[in-house]
């Protein structure tokens, strides 16, 4: 059987010359490939047309993390602290999700992806959790390999089952995060002082979202588990 094709969202940036360039880290591309699949990186800066027509090609599609997602797509406070929105990333992304969850293709949506998969079912965001959200607890480290806190993952979840266990220790780098949940979604992973780490779609083959960066963190069996299980789905 051939690898699945996986899908990578990307952020439009400059190069040093001012040039405009699509670009996505290296390790959500090296965590696919560890995970069985090909990556193939999706811009942000496709029509429709021929984004859906790339979008018909993949087996299964991965939403990266990134930048903030603009307010108008949601009801959240605006805030001095929330930068780089891009528009046509955002347009990018709700859509694919939509059409992910529609078609049943299998999706796994990472720190900004988890946010918005909840957006485009719904849900809203703390648009800067140190100033709405009580804690003492640090999300937004500026390391990506450092470990910042447990998750607790519900044990009835698919994700425990994917996960092999139900305390994790992730990294953490974001200062947004889910707040009112939308209705279809399901809560199935807390850090310690509440903040929703982990959200599954029930009724979907796949549908998986994570707040914090798995990809950086393949040295540990548990976050394996997750691309590989990710990759498996997307074969079927």
């Amino acid at each position: 059987m051939a690898k699945p094709l996986i899908g990578i969202t990307t952020y439009s940036t400059k190069s040093p010359f001012g040039r405009d360039i699509t670009a996505v880290q290296h390790t959500y591309i090296h965590a696919v490939v560890q995970g069985g699949g090909v990556p193939v990186l999706i811009p942000a800066i496709l029509d429709e047309d021929v984004r859906n027509e790339l979008y018909s090609n993949l087996q299964g599609v991965l939403f990266s993390g990134g930048g903030d997602i603009s307010l108008k797509y949601f009801q959240g406070e605006d805030h001095p602290k929330i930068h780089e929105v891009d528009e046509l990333r955002d347009v990018t992304e709700l859509s694919l999700i939509k059409r992910s969850i529609d078609d049943k293709k299998p999706l796994l949506a990472i720190c900004r992806g988890i946010q918005v998969m909840n957006v485009a079912l719904g849900g809203t965001l703390f648009t800067h959790i140190p100033d709405q959200f009580n804690t003492t607890l640090e999300h937004s480290q500026k390391e990506f390999p450092t470990i910042a806190h447990p998750v607790n993952i519900d044990e009835t979840s698919r994700l425990a089952e994917i996960f092999g266990e139900t305390l994790l220790q992730v990294n953490s780098l974001h200062h947004q995060g889910l707040k009112d949940v939308a209705s279809s979604l399901r809560v199935v992973g807390h850090a310690p002082d509440g903040m929703i780490e982990a959200v599954e779609l029930p009724d979907h083959p796949y549908a998986m979202g994570v707040q914090w960066h798995p990809e950086w963190l393949t040295d540990q069996l548990v976050m394996r588990n997750l691309f590989k299980s990710f990759v498996d789905a997307s074969k079927k």
